[in-house]
């Protein structure tokens, strides 16, 4: 017999952790956004499972390395873990369609917004027995890829203003999140887990 769950798919810089600029590839750039390890935490609390989604280019760009972006994901989980917070899965994709690559152009149909990742994480929860329902799943990111993966994905967006505050850009492409949040601590409270 299999089990419906409800996941929350969360974007990692920019959501999670501030968004420098550059990408995060060492764990000394790696500085959570204030409240996001408690939202985390609230949201696990709650009985969803916590996916990072993460589109991660400047591994096709040469600016990083796998295993530094592994680390720096091995990182996080250990600060989320000491508010309770920690992730059930990770996933991101090393591909760029401007950075040719010829080990990772293969998963270019898991570049956000595509659902690549998205749906990857559903198919490894199946495997489990488990089955995620979309409609009581959220997606919540910094940009209008964010969004659009979750819409495409038959998940509820959410956007968060921490990272590329892009909610005029996600009104100028007609691609609306259900709800736009200061941050992933008001996006959880203030959304996600408020009485319907």
């Amino acid at each position: 017999m299999s089990e419906t769950i409800k996941v929350l798919f969360l974007d990692r810089d920019g959501t999670i952790n501030r968004d420098t600029g550059s990408y995060v590839y060492l764990k000394e750039q790696l500085i959570l956004i204030e409240r996001a390890d408690e939202a985390i935490a609230l949201a696990k609390a709650a009985g969803f499972r916590i996916v990072i989604i993460s589109n991660q280019a400047g591994i096709a760009r040469g600016i990083a390395t796998v295993e530094q972006v592994e680390e720096v994901n091995r990182y996080l989980n250990e600060l989320l873990s000491l508010r309770s917070a920690a992730f059930d899965r990770c996933y991101y994709c090393p591909s760029h369609p401007d950075y040719p690559h010829p080990l990772y152009d293969r998963y270019s149909a898991c570049r956000k917004p595509e659902t690549g990742m998205v749906e990857h994480a559903i198919r490894d929860y199946q495997a489990e027995g488990l089955v995620v329902d979309r409609s009581a799943s959220f997606f919540v990111g910094d940009k209008t890829i964010d969004v659009e993966c979750g819409q495409r994905a038959g998940l509820r967006p959410v956007l968060v203003r921490t990272g590329h505050n892009e909610e005029d850009l996600c009104l100028k492409k007609n691609i609306i999140p259900e709800f736009v949040a200061d941050d992933l601590y008001q996006a959880v409270t203030e959304y996600i887990l408020a009485p319907v």
